[in-house]
């Protein structure tokens, strides 16, 4: 991994046209994964009358926010890649709202529940508080966050042409708790390999 002191501006621009350039690549390689285990461990966290407003938080071509609104929820997809936003718009029949990660614009109070589905690793440690914070705010009083990252040693930095962050659990679970979540449960991905062929961890919290 190439470590660096990259600016936020770049960790975006240069993030976002990794996948920008390969939007098509991503989507095949992608759309038959099954994340039934992570959707269902939101969905069944939140303590509210369904449907559910869902927001998708790199929602890419929007698997998982048809998969939402399948189900009967109201999901609502973010998405930082232009080309992303159009595909998942397209697939799903949702509104997209298109942000870079670290320059939000999210609504106060509006959520019942993130899904933060192999994303937030992409936010530098420095930026990461603000963006849970702002994550948090969206929520309603009790809503539920959900979140998946390739898990690793606290690592940073450039990899393959795009910025991560590869969190232990100790460090992820400081990071939430200290933006105001409770954490509900946590497990390792794919299910039912040995430790070492599980390389992301997902987690579940309640805004406190």
């Amino acid at each position: 991994m190439n470590q660096s002191s990259s600016s936020t501006d770049d960790v975006s621009r240069l993030t976002l046209a990794h996948y920008e350039q390969r939007a098509e690549e991503f989507w095949r390689g992608t759309r038959d994964h099954d994340v039934r285990q992570n959707i269902e461990a939101l969905l069944g966290s939140i303590d509210a009358v369904p449907p559910f407003a869902i927001l998708d938080f790199g929602c890419g071509p929007g698997r998982d926010l048809k998969s939402f609104r399948d189900l009967g929820h109201a999901p609502v997809g973010l998405e930082g890649s232009a080309r992303f936003a159009a595909m998942a718009r397209a697939h799903s029949g949702c509104e997209v709202l298109e942000q870079d990660f670290l320059k939000l614009d999210l609504p106060a109070g509006r959520f019942d529940g993130v899904f933060a589905n192999a994303v937030l690793f992409h936010v530098p440690r420095r930026e990461l508080p603000r963006v849970l914070g702002e994550l948090r705010a969206s929520l309603k009083p009790g809503g539920v966050l959900f979140s998946s990252n390739p898990r690793g040693t606290n690592e940073e930095g450039w990899n393959k042409g795009r910025y991560g962050v590869y969190h232990d659990l100790e460090a992820w679970r400081a990071y939430l708790t200290d933006a105001g979540f409770a954490e509900l449960r946590h497990y390792y991905r794919p299910e039912g390999l040995p430790r070492e062929q599980q390389p992301w961890l997902a987690s579940v919290w309640r805004r406190r």
